[in-house]
């Protein structure tokens, strides 16, 4: 009996001890897809967490809150010399109340990924150094939005995966409006973002208020006075 003792010590204080929590933070895969249902069709993006992490990051943050469901692809920029080829922009656009704080811009002269067919592009700020909330998809090259000389160019961090006939109808749709660089460039009838979801990897929400999906008051209409 004595020698079963130390035994049922042993045995009490391993199972009785507290789980330690895990440090351990979840690292993202090399390539994440997402998953972009809209209203004119589905397109799956391959995000390139390994070249572009920053970029991939803060788009993930849109996809992981749900900022990005119920956006829209508002813009198709066309090439004047090959009116298939061009780019379309979706996100945010300027809804303050989507907005999450600025990540640090990533260059293709930074990540060596350039504006090849079917590159996925974030928007930059004013400033050089902020890239924004909204994103492009391309179609055909568009090598003039690369970093060079006097120009920062755009930050690339993925590809469309699947869903380009989806991307070039988008594209071909009437615009016009705009001012500056997006004259005659707005879509008439945006094409609606439905949903965002990713495919892989650990979503990792914010925990930011989603201001979004609070109702502001409505204003009262008062009668016209004779």
């Amino acid at each position: 009996m004595k020698s079963l003792l130390p035994a049922l010590f042993t045995l009490l204080a391993t199972t009785s001890a507290p789980a330690q929590p895990s440090t351990r933070t979840a690292v993202e895969p090399p390539v994440v897809r997402v998953h972009l249902e809209t209203s004119a069709g589905s397109v799956t993006l391959a995000l390139d967490y390994r070249r572009a992490p920053q970029t991939v990051a803060a788009f993930l943050r849109y996809v992981d809150d749900g900022r990005l469901d119920g956006t829209e692809f508002y813009r198709a920029s066309r090439s004047k010399l090959n009116t298939d080829q061009g780019f379309i922009q979706g996100g945010i656009g300027t809804n303050p109340r989507r907005k999450l704080p600025a990540t640090p811009f990533e260059g293709t002269d930074r990540t060596g990924l350039t504006h090849v067919h079917g590159a996925v592009s974030m928007a930059r700020g004013d400033s050089v150094d902020i890239a924004t909330c909204n994103f492009t998809l391309l179609v055909g090259p568009l090598p003039w939005l690369d970093a060079r000389p006097g120009s920062p160019g755009y930050a690339v961090f993925g590809k469309v995966a699947d869903g380009m006939p989806v991307v070039k109808r988008i594209l071909a749709q009437p615009t016009g409006g705009g001012v500056g660089a997006m004259r005659g460039q707005m879509l008439y009838q945006p094409v609606k973002i439905i949903r965002a979801v990713r495919l892989n990897g650990t979503a990792k929400p914010t925990g930011r208020p989603k201001a979004w999906l609070i109702a502001l008051p409505q204003r009262k209409v008062l009668p016209l006075q004779r």
